[in-house]
């Protein structure tokens, strides 16, 4: 698996773990979804006889104890009327297609979009609507902010969600080690998927950076794109000997790219540390501090 934008990792991550998408229902929209006893991933493609192509991006459907349902998938990147007006269209066309009740998902990574996707979609004369569509939006105004490494691997496709959903903001940097962390309780190959879709969902060149310096000390990822592109860099050689002037250093990137500044003693006393329990505290810490001073005092973050 390869994904080359934000835009298809936003609504493949639902494929890679399908139950997902009913828990961002209960823990982030507060949906009573009831709970599913089977998934399946269809078919996207809603082309009929005439030559007009209409696809949606992820599309599964849901069997429960209360019947079954379609889950429409759209991951959304900025506002787009002309996406809003084929959405009652895949509805209407799903549920003609497949008997069953259509639920319309739109996730995004901008606030300002989450807010222009959530309003009603309204046909019909004024005040007497035809076909009302409400979109349900998961975005950074809701999604939860996982940024504690027990949380995370209570339910890490959900703190992977979280990460992606906030990676073009300020909070992306509190998620990452965290995650990177908790991405070692899962299976290689998981791993290997979610660590790629997350990085793909970086916006800023430095978190990109700090996201491969995490991926690059778990061993499984070694042999996936990620890793691939750190040793491309050379920052692999002599990896096991530099492991603790690497951990000096992600401590001293996260507290750049949240806009701390590190002073000549701080950065002095970081980089002369090699107790990697000692550096692995303080790089937790600058997920949190207020000032980087604080690194070094316990109870602080």
């Amino acid at each position: 698996m390869r994904v080359s934008s934000s835009h298809e990792a936003l609504h493949w991550v639902f494929q890679k773990d399908p139950a997902l998408l009913t828990r961002a229902f209960q823990k982030v929209l507060h949906v009573p979804f009831p709970e599913p006893r089977d998934f399946a991933v269809l078919n996207t493609d809603l082309t009929e006889i005439e030559p007009v192509e209409r696809r949606v991006e992820t599309l599964m459907r849901v069997e429960t104890d209360d019947g079954a349902y379609l889950l429409v998938v759209e991951s959304q990147g900025k506002k787009d009327e002309k996406k809003r007006g084929s959405w009652p269209y895949y509805l209407a066309y799903l549920y003609e297609k497949y008997h069953c009740e259509p639920v319309l998902v739109v996730i995004t990574q901008n606030s300002a979009t989450a807010r222009w996707a959530a309003q009603p979609i309204r046909r019909g004369l004024p005040g007497w609507d035809s076909l009302t569509v409400w979109p349900l939006v998961i975005g950074p105004d809701n999604v939860p902010v996982i940024a504690s490494e027990r949380e995370a691997e209570r339910d890490v496709p959900l703190a992977v969600l979280s990460a992606m959903t906030h990676g073009r903001g300020a909070k992306a940097a509190a998620i990452l080690e965290p995650l990177a962390l908790a991405l070692r309780t899962v299976d290689g190959e998981s791993a290997a998927v979610f660590g790629q879709l997350i990085e793909s969902c970086l916006g800023d060149p430095l978190a990109k950076d700090l996201w491969r310096d995490l991926m690059s000390e778990i061993r499984y990822f070694f042999n996936n794109p990620v890793a691939e592109k750190v040793r491309e860099e050379g920052r692999v050689e002599g990896r096991v000997e530099g492991r603790a002037e690497d951990r000096s250093e992600i401590t001293l990137e996260i507290l750049e790219w949240r806009g701390i500044p590190v002073t000549g003693a701080v950065r002095e006393r970081v980089l002369a540390c090699t107790d990697l329990e000692q550096l692995k505290i303080w790089s937790q810490r600058a997920i949190h501090v207020a000032r980087a001073e604080d690194l070094f005092t316990e109870g602080c973050g």
